[in-house]
Formats: structure tokens, C-alpha cells, sequence
């Protein structure tokens, strides 16, 4: 016989509430330090109102563990003769007692659907996190574009110096003035779009946070980014060990399975023991009040219904199994994908760090000292200029859809990687 060990789900929630809380971060809008990735996830885990819920379904299915446990209530009957007889009343208490195994695969059902739910809300936290990272990902990039944004107008107000002293001079013409003004215009606009794009973006980290609040969140901290390589067999190994959506569905496997020993145990009759007093009269020539042993069983007839029963059950589990296979062909199909999408940004993000950006950066130099030695035209200098540009955000793209497909693997495996594609735990 199994043995259970239960904790009430107020007892549990108080254990990871007062963990969380050990850590709470300060209010996340406070414009005095930058956002951190880590304070966001630890607001969404104590503040989502979806996290909530599927906690709250986990701790309900703990609480069907011991009710699945007990007995059936003892039945307390009493008669009362209207007539006069011998004895006067007559009471009784008995108490059911279900076939051997019909509690025991009762209470498995109960205790495997509790493993179930508490999966379930794992992986909506693991779901929740990677919305927090996809979120805080983008509000990044944004910042990093803004910045982007910022050095090129200042580079531009450079170029836009150069042309009017060489007009000035005689040396340059009056439609590279013009045309140097319209590309400090266009970059100007450019900004502030983006500054404008700040609101959005903050109001949907925002809401994965569930967090109210008229200020406007803090840039957040850029981390220094380091390029990682993942394996891809580990990874979908790790999947299939880790993932809390695959374990869920096993368990439900498994709760399915204690239903149709359960449907089995109904051809067989249950058990109930009881005891009979009788108060007898005062004129009854008996001397003790008679004490009667009772014993009954109900009679398992309808043992067709018994069997479609059964084999409703049985069909469960073969149901149950079969989406816990599609479960997995979907999220391998997931995870290959995103793996794919995660190393060709590695290697876009070598090109650009690599090659790309430094001679974008050479170019515009040299189309710099070109123009104002008078052998290249204010165009080639302009291209140049939007060429770098162009690099820049496109590079900072790269590394935040990197970030976002790393997060996505993390929420497809189960846990954090690299470091558990380095070694798969229990190795």
C-alpha cells in the first residue's frame, strides 16, 4: 500500500510566497536604478494573475488527496416504535468499508492528478517567464535604438557642419547642405518614433508584471552579451526529461490508469459492519437491552454497466497517451525550429560584431576623409552613413532575437540553459 505525504495547499503557498518574497525587488518604475531582468521575473511570479490561477487549480486537486483517502461516512440509523411492544426504540451505527484496492486506486487517481496540476503550473511559469523575457528583450532593443538613434544624429550634425563649412568655402555646393538637412530630419523623425515606441513596449511589460502604475518604467540594464553554442541532441533530450507539460500529461497517464483499476474493483461488493441497540420497555421481561451484530454487502448486478465503465476508462488512457505522444511530436517540432532561428542569429550576430560593423565603420572614415579632400560626391558619404546606421540596428536585432529563441528554449526544455545542455541532471 502507497504511503501519502500531504501538505495542505495553504502550507504550501505560505513556503514559496515567504521564498519569493526574501527577494522582493523594490517598485519597478523607481527611475533611480535601470531595470533588471531578474526583478521583472520575480514581480510576474508574485503579481500574474495567470500564475495565480494555476497555482490555486494545483493546491485545489492537493486537496482531493484526502478526501479520496476516506472512508465513506458512518450511517447512524434510530426507529421509534409507534406502538407498544417490548421495546420501546432501537438505534444503530455502521460504517462502509469499500472492496480491498478501491481506496488505494481512488486516492493514486487523486495524488497523480495533484503531480498533474503542480505541473501544469510549473510550466505556466516557465510560460510566463519567457512572456517576461520576450517583453524585457524588446523594451532592450528599443533602448539600444534610441541610443543608436541619438549617435547618429550627432554624426549627422557633424556631416551637416562639414557641408555648410565647405559650401562656405566654395568648396562644396549648396545641395549637399540641403541634402545633409533633409537626412537630419528624416534621422530626427526616426527618434522619435522611437522614444514615442516606449510607451507601448513598457505598457506590455507592464501587463506581463501586472503592474499599475502612471511612471514610466526605467530603461532597462544592458547586460554584456557572450554568443553561446548549444547542442542540438541534448536539447531534445533535456526536452523530453524536463518538460513540465510532457510530465503532466504522464501523470495524467498514470491517473488514468488508477481509474480503471477502479472501474475494475466495481464488480466487487462493498463491506459494511455496523451495531443495533434496542431500549426495551420497562414492562418487557428482558433483562439487558439486546445488542445485535450487523453485516452487509450491496450486490454488484449491473455488471454491464460495470463494463462500459471499464472500458470508458480504458479508452482515457489510450486517449491520454496519445496526446502526451502529440504533445511531444508538437514541442520537438518547436524546439527545432527555435533552434534553428537561434543559431543562424549566431552566426548573423559574428557577421555583423565581426565584419559588417568595423568596415562600416571604415567606410564611413574613409567616404569622410574622401569628401572633404573633394574625390567622392555628399551622396557616397550619405550612404555610408546609412549603411553603418542600417548595421547597427540590425545588429542589436540579432542579439535581442537571439535572447528571445534562448528564452524560448528555456520554456520548451524546462530549464536554463546553457548550462543544463551541459549536463542533463541526475548525470
Amino acid at each position: 500500500m502507497k504511503r501519502y505525504l500531504f501538505l495542505s495547499g495553504s502550507f504550501i503557498i505560505t513556503l514559496i510566497v515567504a521564498n519569493c518574497l526574501a527577494d522582493v525587488p523594490n517598485n519597478p518604475s523607481d527611475i533611480n536604478a535601470p531595470l533588471r531582468l531578474q526583478d521583472c521575473l520575480r514581480i510576474a511570479a508574485l503579481n500574474n494573475a495567470g500564475l495565480k490561477a494555476a497555482f490555486e487549480e494545483w493546491k485545489s486537486a492537493l486537496e482531493q488527496i484526502p478526501q479520496a483517502k476516506a472512508l465513506p461516512d458512518p450511517r447512524f440509523n434510530y426507529g421509534y416504535f409507534i406502538r407498544e411492544m417490548e421495546t420501546r426504540d432501537k438505534f444503530g451505527i455502521a460504517q462502509m468499508f469499500p472492496w480491498f484496492g478501491k481506496i488505494e486506486a481512488g486516492t493514486d487517481a487523486a495524488a497523480a492528478q495533484a503531480k498533474a496540476a503542480q505541473k501544469r503550473y510549473e510550466a505556466e511559469k516557465l510560460k510566463l517567464f519567457w512572456q517576461v523575457k520576450d517583453a524585457f528583450y524588446e523594451y532592450l532593443y528599443l533602448a539600444s535604438a534610441v541610443k543608436i538613434a541619438k549617435d547618429n544624429l550627432a554624426l549627422l550634425k557633424h556631416l551637416e557642419e562639414v557641408t555648410r563649412t565647405r559650401y562656405m568655402t566654395a568648396a562644396g555646393t549648396h545641395p549637399d547642405v540641403i541634402r545633409a538637412q533633409v537626412e537630419l530630419a528624416n534621422l530626427e523623425n526616426t527618434l522619435t518614433s522611437l522614444e514615442e515606441l516606449r510607451k507601448p513596449i513598457a505598457a506590455r511589460l507592464n501587463a506581463v508584471l501586472n503592474h499599475q502604475s502612471a511612471e514610466m518604467l526605467p530603461w532597462p540594464e544592458k547586460e554584456k552579451f557572450t554568443p553561446i553554442t548549444l547542442e542540438r541532441q541534448k536539447i531534445a533530450t533535456l526536452l523530453k526529461q524536463l518538460n513540465p507539460e510532457l510530465a503532466a500529461i504522464e501523470f495524467e497517464v498514470s491517473a488514468a490508469q488508477n481509474m480503471v483499476e477502479l472501474a475494475q474493483k466495481k464488480f466487487y461488493p462493498d463491506i459494511e459492519v455496523g451495531v443495533e441497540f434496542e431500549n426495551s420497555s420497562p414492562m418487557s421481561d428482558i433483562d439487558r437491552d439486546p445488542v445485535m451484530l450487523m453485516f452487509s454487502i450491496n450486490l454488484p448486478l449491473w455488471r454491464e454497466s460495470y463494463r462500459a465503465a471499464e472500458r470508458q476508462a480504458k479508452s482515457i488512457v489510450l486517449k491520454t497517451q496519445q496526446q502526451r505522444t502529440q504533445a511531444e511530436n508538437t514541442l520537438v517540432a518547436q524546439a527545432e525550429q527555435a533552434l534553428y532561428d537561434f543559431e543562424n542569429s549566431n552566426r548573423s550576430i559574428k557577421l555583423y560584431r565581426d565584419i559588417l560593423l568595423l568596415k562600416a565603420e571604415e567606410l564611413l572614415q574613409a567616404s569622410e576623409t574622401a569628401y572633404q579632400a573633394g574625390t567622392i560626391d555628399f551622396l557616397s558619404l550619405i550612404d555610408a552613413q546609412r549603411m553603418l546606421l542600417e548595421f547597427q540596428l540590425e545588429y542589436e536585432r540579432t542579439v535581442t532575437n537571439n535572447r528571445k529563441k534562448l528564452a524560448e528554449l528555456e520554456m520548451l526544455v524546462g530549464a536554463e540553459l546553457p548550462a543544463a545542455a551541459e549536463e542533463p541532471p541526475g548525470k
